[in-house]
């Protein structure tokens, strides 16, 4: 019995090291797309030609069951106007589905984070080709979901253990690695005081020069400068640069905010290697939040803003440290940039 509990107290030490730091991903499967953030909290949806008809998956990780399910009918460029059909037409393989557990019911959307109820009805869905409502052409196809949520066990460590969805085993729901520490990005100790009029009418001159002698395509009479205090001694200068039909690409400094003025181009390089993007970020539609010491920059894959990538980043008095990432790969009209799925996230 000793070498017994050894054995399990050395297994969770090395489980809980490999999960010490949690590499973010998104990945699609057919018709759907797993997005693991640096947390371990993965969520998929299934994407493609769905027609306004989407389940959303979450789970947490660690030993707790903290998982949910969504159905919604909708989208952000065609609102849904029908009557509640959700609890009472859904079919699977076009015979009638009926939903049992404890769920949660409104017009256009169902919701359930009870454990039992989730499962049963993951392990229905599995073996089945699609999720559609009767005689509506929204249908949800099923092909990837197995794969997806077996990737799912995969980031979280479950496989092999009674909690996992796919592939489970003996192992106890203990033996799952807890989600990794939340990193914290503190605010600077003291806000910076505003500008004095001297300090901003030299900013401006300098920035003014410096935004038309910069190597820009943007027609000069389109070009803006904005100024704002970053610290007692520091100012960020902005101007605009390239545009596009509906990103514009800003040049970012950080400077002294007393003459001689001393520039330093601003960089903003994420802790990851994002899907398919690089680690240095181009400055999309930066803005930033002089209250919150905060810059955010959001860079639309298209006009109707449906996918893309949001970044938020917070200065600590030396530098910007990124505080929230979250992509959307598919353009599918289906969510805006304040609901697209995050990778990266802290206290």
């Amino acid at each position: 019995m000793g070498h017994r509990i050894l054995r399990t107290v050395l297994w969770l030490l090395l489980a809980g090291a490999g999960c010490a730091v949690a590499d973010p991903v998104q990945h699609s499967f057919s018709d759907w797309q797993v997005t693991c953030n640096n947390q371990n909290f993965c969520q998929a949806r299934n994407i493609n030609a769905y027609n306004g008809l989407v389940m959303t998956l979450g789970r947490g990780p660690g030993a707790r069951n903290d998982l949910e399910v969504r159905i919604d009918l909708g989208r952000i460029d065609r609102p849904i106007t029908s009557p509640d059909v959700l609890s009472s037409d859904l079919r699977l393989d076009d015979a009638p589905l009926a939903l049992s557990g404890k769920w949660q019911s409104t017009p256009h959307h169902l919701y359930s984070d009870d454990t039992a109820t989730v499962n049963t009805l993951l392990a229905t869905l599995q073996t089945a080709g699609s999720l559609s409502l009767s005689g509506g052409g929204q249908a949800i196809s099923l092909a990837g979901l197995g794969r997806a949520l077996s990737f799912i066990d995969n980031q979280q460590r479950r496989t092999g253990s009674e909690s996992a969805w796919v592939q489970k085993g003996d192992k106890p729901p203990g033996a799952v690695p807890p989600a990794p520490a939340l990193r914290q990005v503190s605010p600077p100790e003291q806000v910076a005081s505003p500008l004095s009029a001297r300090e901003r009418q030299g900013l401006v001159s300098y920035g003014t020069w410096r935004m038309n002698h910069s190597d820009c395509s943007l027609d000069p009479r389109r070009r803006q400068l904005y100024i704002a205090p970053l610290s007692g001694s520091k100012a960020l200068m902005m101007i605009d640069c390239e545009a596009g039909a509906y990103n514009v690409v800003k040049r970012l400094w950080i400077v002294t905010r007393q003459p001689p003025y001393t520039p330093r181009p601003l960089h903003l390089v994420l802790p990851f290697s994002p899907p398919d993007q690089s680690r240095e970020l181009e400055l999309m539609n930066a803005r930033y939040d002089e209250g919150r010491s905060e810059l955010t920059t959001l860079a639309k894959w298209r006009g109707i803003g449906d996918c893309g990538i949001a970044t938020r980043w917070r200065f600590d008095g030396q530098r910007f440290r990124l505080v929230r990432y979250a992509q959307e790969s598919h353009c599918d009209g289906w969510h805006s940039a304040d609901s697209w799925p995050t990778l990266w996230v802290t206290q």
